[in-house]
């Protein structure tokens, strides 16, 4: 991945449709010297393939931006009397050493504390693969956001698009990129990469291959 891009391309699109997208950030990219901070969200193992392209990017030299931030579904209980288990994305985050307090797991992203962090990392990115809760407007009002979703869209917009093309039998899909809005999967596309479905593909493993590509849409 190359890491400049990750910014480049969406304020270059951002600044060809800022009368048709809801972002608020500035449409000129003009990046100095400083690291900008992006934050993800995620919650499956399958967003880690993301995080880690992210991770490593934000490391190269010429890279013009940091990972401030994961936010991510919080701790749930695998069965009954077992202790609380952070979100796979979480644990795949601690793994690899990401602090602990920049890990945010709210209930909702919408609450007034989370919204109020957020805020203070001044974020100039957000870019969500499968987060599993919805972003309100006033989310969406602090950063430019952009999510990696597995599908040509405008089809398959919203919840399992991977099981629904399977179950449809279609010989073609894909992953998009598109800024978030209000609306359920309806911003302005960035880019789109289309393959073809194999006939003994199953759900996970295409699913994971999707975010892969999805990736490499970033470059």
């Amino acid at each position: 991945m190359n890491s400049s891009l990750v910014f480049r391309r969406f304020w270059c699109f951002n600044a060809a449709t800022s009368s048709s997208s809801s972002s608020s950030a500035s449409s000129t990219l003009c990046f100095a010297s400083n690291k900008k901070p992006l934050v993800f969200l995620g919650s499956p193992q399958v967003s880690a393939t993301v995080l880690d392209a992210l991770l490593n990017a934000s490391t190269a030299p010429d890279s013009l931006f940091e990972v401030a931030a994961i936010v991510t579904q919080p701790p749930s209980r695998k069965s009954r009397g077992k202790k609380l288990m952070p979100s796979p994305l979480a644990q795949h985050a601690l793994d690899r050493g990401f602090p602990s307090n920049l890990i945010f797991t709210p209930e909702r992203a919408g609450e007034d504390v989370f919204l109020s962090n957020l805020r203070d990392l001044q974020p100039e990115l957000c870019i969500t693969a499968a987060y599993g809760n919805i972003l309100p407007s006033k989310f969406l009002n602090i950063p430019t956001s952009v999510n990696i979703h597995p599908s040509l869209l405008p089809l398959y917009r919203g919840a399992a698009p991977v099981q629904r093309s399977l179950q449809d039998g279609v010989k073609e899909t894909g992953v998009s990129l598109a800024f978030t809005v209000r609306a359920l999967d309806a911003g302005p596309v960035i880019a789109r990469k289309r393959m073809e479905i194999e006939d003994q593909i199953k759900a996970p493993e295409l699913l994971d291959l999707l975010f892969y590509e999805g990736v490499l849409c970033f470059s």
